[in-house]
């Protein structure tokens, strides 16, 4: 059996307390904290502007819109995982709307183990967004540690009449010596030939 670890925060926007109720006693505190819940669409964007959210559970309409638009612009501006519950009636127009931008729809009635299903689908979203913004990350670092890397080199042709691969070679043997990394040593070569990292990324 897997130890799963992952607590997932929740935004509930809905202005139905039954709704509420129900979906509340689906999200136990040890997988789901916090859970905020608000009645309105500027009420859930303002609390968007406070901190980000896992899951954002929209259930419309809402007093002051439907609802879709608030979906659409937290798939478009976070990593959430978003779904938008709403009348059997309303589902196949919805759906058309949203599925294109990464909003689940659910249809109301629903039951307690749809719900759950749902929900568990939600985290799969949410793990994934999380792996992709990882990948992101690293990626950003090593093209970030490669411009280093790149500026110091040119600096050791430069001053030094290197070749580039001995200024390429100069740096890696610098980070062995001083058992730094490549983007440290870079970092320190750099500071030697301007006084400062200014230009580093350039």
């Amino acid at each position: 059996m897997v130890f799963k670890q992952t607590v997932y925060s929740v935004l509930v926007v809905s202005a139905s307390a039954s709704f509420n109720a129900s979906l509340k006693a689906l999200l136990p505190v040890t997988d789901y904290w916090p859970v905020s819940v608000e009645g309105s669409v500027a009420a859930a964007r303002r609390r968007l502007l406070e901190r980000d959210y896992d899951l954002v559970l929209i259930n419309a309409p809402l007093p002051d819109d439907f609802g879709i638009k608030l979906a659409i612009d937290v798939c478009d501006s976070t990593d959430a995982a978003v779904a938008i519950f709403v009348k059997n009636e309303l589902y196949d127009e919805v759906i058309g709307r949203v599925t294109g931008r990464g909003v689940l729809t659910v249809a109301r009635p629903t039951t307690r183990q749809t719900i759950s299903q749902h929900l568990l689908a939600m985290q799969a979203v949410r793990e994934r967004m999380r792996t992709q913004a990882e990948r992101i990350t690293s990626l950003e670092d090593k093209v970030g540690q490669m411009r280093i890397v790149n500026r110091a080199k040119w600096l050791l042709i430069e001053a030094q009449g290197m070749t580039e691969e001995a200024a390429h070679h100069c740096i890696e043997k610098r980070a062995m010596d001083e058992r730094i990394s490549k983007g440290e040593a870079a970092q320190r070569i750099i500071r030697e030939y301007t006084g400062s990292e200014k230009g580093a990324e350039g």
